[in-house]
């Protein structure tokens, strides 16, 4: 039963990336704006919203058990940039082995993807930071959330400003594909495009949430405490699968499109998210939490470091998987 709710999911999942991505497309080109940020920003935060609700429920209004309703949050929240600096770009690169074979180029546009990461790892090394921060000092530790706070929202004014620039360059978002609610007769206006994306993100937030109770019922049966489980488990069952967009864009050749999904949810969710954990949880490095915030951090480096030695391989993002599978064996010990 529980392998047959994951299948559903999954399918359901599928079909609403295709949905989603198709509407944003056109929505993108209908407001001639860049690739960089219709990926990094609308793609990003789009389908990173149902996975924030996660921690924030789990604060907020999660078990009787505060000390429980603390691990999953901490974990949720950290859980999630370290998947997609990890398996996410591994699972990418994958997509596309067969057709552009191990060294093959990865052609992102460049300067949109070096401001992601940039503004990722200032903001992630301040919550690592904050982790040996006292909780006897309440100023300092609340000081750095709301610096991380203004680090996105600076990201964001300088990710809109450069759209028009990348646009007159050719970075403009194109749609290669009718509307799928045009094929229905609708017409292609703003308000149906709209009907469209809304109607992808809700059946993307149905089936990762059916998904994620498959995986909660499956990690039930193996035992993993609160803290794993939100490690490990919640970010693949809320956010791996809506990462589906990024396979289907690097697919079709929209590298800009397909890193910006995943660069523009680590910024998001690596600012924000991290900065309520600062100010409402322990955040202490435990050696669980510790791990996942070194790693997380080596994999956002590892793919700057690349970005400015030249063009992007595939190979490249092999490392990034070997880091996740370092991060299950430590966990796993």
């Amino acid at each position: 039963m529980v392998l047959l709710q994951l299948l559903v999911a999954l399918l359901v999942i599928l079909v609403a990336a295709e949905v989603f991505t198709n509407a944003l497309e056109h929505l993108g080109e209908r407001l001639r704006i860049s690739e960089g940020v219709t990926g990094s920003v609308f793609a990003a935060v789009g389908t990173a919203l149902p996975e924030t609700l996660v921690p924030l429920l789990a604060i907020f209004a999660g078990t009787a058990n505060q000390k429980l309703n603390e691990e999953i949050g901490v974990g949720a929240i950290l859980g999630a940039p370290l998947m997609l600096s990890t398996l996410s770009l591994f699972l990418m690169s994958v997509a596309v082995l067969k057709r552009r074979g191990p060294r093959g180029h990865l052609t992102p546009e460049r300067t949109g993807l070096a401001r992601d990461l940039n503004f990722f790892l200032m903001a992630f090394a301040l919550a690592a930071v904050a982790l040996f921060v006292p909780h006897d000092l309440p100023v300092v530790r609340v000081t750095l959330a709301a610096v991380m706070v203004m680090i996105y929202f600076v990201y964001l004014m300088l990710t809109f400003r450069a759209s028009a620039k990348l646009v007159e360059d050719g970075h403009g978002t194109e749609a290669h594909e009718k509307m799928f609610l045009a094929r229905l007769g609708l017409p292609e206006n703003l308000l149906v495009i709209l009907l469209q994306l809304a109607l992808g993100l809700g059946l993307l937030i149905a089936g990762a949430k059916g998904f994620i109770h498959g995986v909660e019922e499956a990690s039930r049966l193996m035992g993993w405490s609160p803290l794993l489980l939100s490690l490990m488990i919640i970010p693949i069952a809320t956010e791996l699968p809506e990462k589906v967009n990024s396979i289907l864009w690097i697919r079709r050749h929209k590298d800009t499109l397909a890193f910006g999904n995943i660069t523009g949810a680590m910024v998001f969710q690596g600012t924000l998210l991290p900065a309520i954990g600062i100010t409402l949880t322990p955040w202490a490095p435990e050696r669980a939490v510790l791990a996942g915030v070194i790693i997380t951090f080596v994999a956002a480096l590892w793919l700057r470091l690349m970005l400015t030695r030249g063009q992007l391989r595939l190979w490249h993002l092999w490392l990034n998987g070997l880091l996740y599978a370092t991060y299950l064996a430590i966990a796993l010990v």
